[in-house]
């Protein structure tokens, strides 16, 4: 059966699901609520988190000596290899249960969490092969655009117009000139791999796709949508506001990829101009005020358009087609 929200108000009314609260994030910052989801999810349904965290925002701020906000198994480890971490934790306990030393019918589930930069550039080597290898683990990134634990520097995740300290918006170029890096297209392009995007203003479409995750027979990727009110320029309780903004506007579709099959799993019908969102962020105020501005955000409106009807007809053309 899946989960709904009376049942884990129910089982997590006098409990945390495995971080605390008392952690030193930014005020109404995304990252932790989308841990949070993820791990209430798999605790409802039976299994005992194993977490990896990769260095950035979430974890200097969560485990600053000698305090931690987590009292589930963690490890930390370095900013590119979470994923290789969380695969070896992975097999170790296979092995063990092999010999016996523990319970055949015990049910761990293993994450990985990290930024955009520790997935999107300097974690994607690691990633790549701990999925290829197979490993039954979920690598969730909190996909907040740029390298913020350090001060707000460019990533590939970084969208163009934004205002970044290696890339500002200037008299000379407007930001960053790149379109985002698709690393949800880059990880459903490996094989027998779960793929989802989520965003905290659909919380039941997030825990569905943990849900999958859970019980899908391999390696799952998901990129949740993740706002730094710090560097985005946003007020801190705007986080979940701005996410569904981006599902509104297609910035963000909600889909998922299993062995090659699409799904659309939020269909919006009328889109909002992707500018309402733009416009809702003081990281893009910098790019309002320049001449060309129009130019820029007609860019991103192309872009997101087209990548929306790509993945309606990918949908279609999927549809019942697994790679295996």
């Amino acid at each position: 059966m899946p989960l709904n929200a009376i049942e884990l108000a129910k089982l997590f009314h006098d409990k945390n699901p495995g971080i605390t609260q008392g952690h030193r994030m930014c005020p109404g910052c995304a990252a932790p609520n989308v841990v949070k989801f993820a791990l209430m999810t798999a605790i409802a349904k039976g299994y005992e988190p194993v977490v990896g965290l990769a260095t950035g925002c979430l974890e200097v701020s969560t485990t600053i000596y000698p305090y931690t906000a987590w009292n589930i198994p963690y490890i930390h480890n370095a900013f590119e290899n979470v994923a290789a971490t969380i695969s070896g934790v992975e097999t170790a306990f296979r092995a063990a249960k092999k010999r016996g030393e523990i319970p055949a019918d015990k049910k761990l589930a293993f994450f990985a969490f990290a930024g955009d930069g520790g997935t999107y550039d300097i974690g994607l080597q690691s990633l790549s092969g701990a999925v290829e290898r197979g490993h039954k683990f979920i690598y969730i990134v909190y996909d907040n655009e740029g390298y913020m634990n350090t001060g707000n520097q460019r990533s590939g995740s970084t969208p163009p117009g934004s205002d970044t300290t290696t890339a500002p918006v200037g008299k000379k170029l407007p930001g960053k000139a790149q379109l985002k890096k698709n690393i949800v297209e880059i990880m459903a392009a490996h094989e027998n791999v779960y793929v989802a995007t989520v965003a905290l203003s659909e919380p039941m479409d997030f825990m569905k796709k943990i849900e999958k995750a859970l019980e899908f027979d391999g390696p799952s990727f998901i990129a949740a949508h993740s706002a730094c009110v710090r560097f985005w320029r946003v007020n801190d309780d705007k986080a979940v506001e701005t996410s569904k903004l981006a599902v509104e506007t297609l910035y963000w579709p909600l889909y998922e990829v299993e062995r090659g099959v699409y799904r659309v799993t939020k269909k919006v019908t009328n889109p909002r101009p992707v500018a309402d969102y733009i416009k809702s962020q003081g990281r893009f105020k910098p790019l309002l005020s320049r001449p060309d501005a129009q130019e820029v955000i007609d860019e991103i409106q192309e872009y997101v358009n087209r990548r929306y009807e790509r993945l309606l007809a990918l949908e279609e053309a999927t549809k019942d087609k697994p790679i295996r």
